[in-house]
């Protein structure tokens, strides 16, 4: 899962940068370079921040010409897609934990972005919503 990210330089230097599919989510650095370092906490933060309204969080898109691609950690990019499955299904997490046969607490630890859950109970609970995780290598 891959965003993509645009570059604004300016003239001091310093950068910031914005992601098309994902607004409100900023970061900024000296450098690009160190603005690109900051990238992946922005969008866990936003996102930590969405799981909390139920809403939705935006896939990528193909980036464009020029843009630069920010890779999600593959427990995160899981973590998305669990949770935008709940939200298409309209699941509650206690009655994901009640299918999975888990305490709510363990699932709620599941659903943080904080904590680097194994894939595999990730792909347990997406399995729980009538769902597979596949994994590709590209």
């Amino acid at each position: 899962m891959r965003y993509p990210v645009i570059v604004h330089k300016e003239k001091s230097g310093g950068c910031w940068l914005s992601f098309p599919d994902v607004p409100g989510t900023y970061t900024n650095g000296t450098s690009v370079d160190d603005a690109l370092s900051h990238a992946v906490d922005a969008l866990e933060t936003m996102f930590m921040y969405t799981f909390g309204t139920g809403e939705m969080i935006p896939l990528p898109s193909p980036p464009k010409r020029g843009q630069k691609l920010i890779e999600l950690p593959p427990t995160v990019a899981a973590k998305v897609l669990l949770h935008n499955e709940m939200v298409k299904q309209k699941i509650r997490p206690i009655d994901l934990a009640r299918r999975m046969g888990i305490p709510r607490q363990e699932l709620t630890r599941v659903l943080s972005l904080k904590h680097r859950t194994k894939i595999d109970t990730t792909a347990q609970a997406l399995n729980a919503l009538g769902k597979r995780l596949e994994l590709n290598v590209a």
